[in-house]
């Protein structure tokens, strides 16, 4: 089994925000094929973390206006932004589909929360490489309103559970985004063991 595949899916995946997105629906078959792959993420001790709630439709403008409440009731008048709290509003608006990433704990807490926390990002790769696989672009939003206690809550977590951002889902208006990267050398330590004594 060769990896062009896989190599080609992963260097073309890119951020692509809302503002960047077309109208084009996204399929239930898509959808439905995006979050099963996230379930086949890695999970240290089988926990399967990952809690995902999809708003499409008319369910993305009740959480638009949610997140510009809860980006409000989190920030201070120091910390608040308005051009933040508009783009609350509009990107729930303006992406096809919408999906709440929760992390539910082991309620035994024997798994660690950075554990879970990272089982959760790989499911999340999971659907970005899926919906790049389809021409679909995402963008993992982690703003203080969409990782807050209010949002844990309102996607029905609750505890020592988190919620972890938004995943924003739609097709680009223009063309796909070009990439780069600075050479993997420069982040690479090879290590040797040491010959003799």
């Amino acid at each position: 089994m060769g990896g062009e595949g896989i190599t080609e899916v992963i260097r073309r995946r890119r951020t692509v925000k809302p503002k960047e997105f077309s109208d084009q629906a996204i399929s239930q078959e898509v959808i439905d094929e995006i979050l099963e792959n996230a379930n086949w993420a890695p999970t240290h001790g089988l926990t399967e973390p990952w809690r995902f709630s999809v708003f499409t439709g008319e369910a993305r403008y009740e959480l638009a206006e949610f997140l510009a409440a809860t980006y409000q009731a989190v920030t201070t008048d120091e910390t608040f932004r308005q051009n933040k709290y508009e783009g609350m509003k509009r990107n729930a608006t303006l992406a096809p589909v919408v999906i709440v990433i929760g992390m539910k704990r082991q309620p035994s807490g024997k798994i660690s929360e950075l554990d879970e926390i990272q089982a959760v990002a790989c499911a999340v790769q999971n659907m970005h490489l899926t919906a790049t696989a389809h021409g679909i672009g995402g963008f993992w939003s982690s703003n203080a309103a969409a990782t807050s206690d209010q949002m844990r809550d309102y996607i029905g977590l609750s505890g020592d559970d988190r919620a972890l951002g938004l995943f924003y889902l739609g097709y680009p208006s223009g063309d796909w985004p070009k990439g780069k990267r600075q050479p993997i050398s420069d982040k690479v330590r090879w290590v040797e063991a040491k010959s003799g004594t």
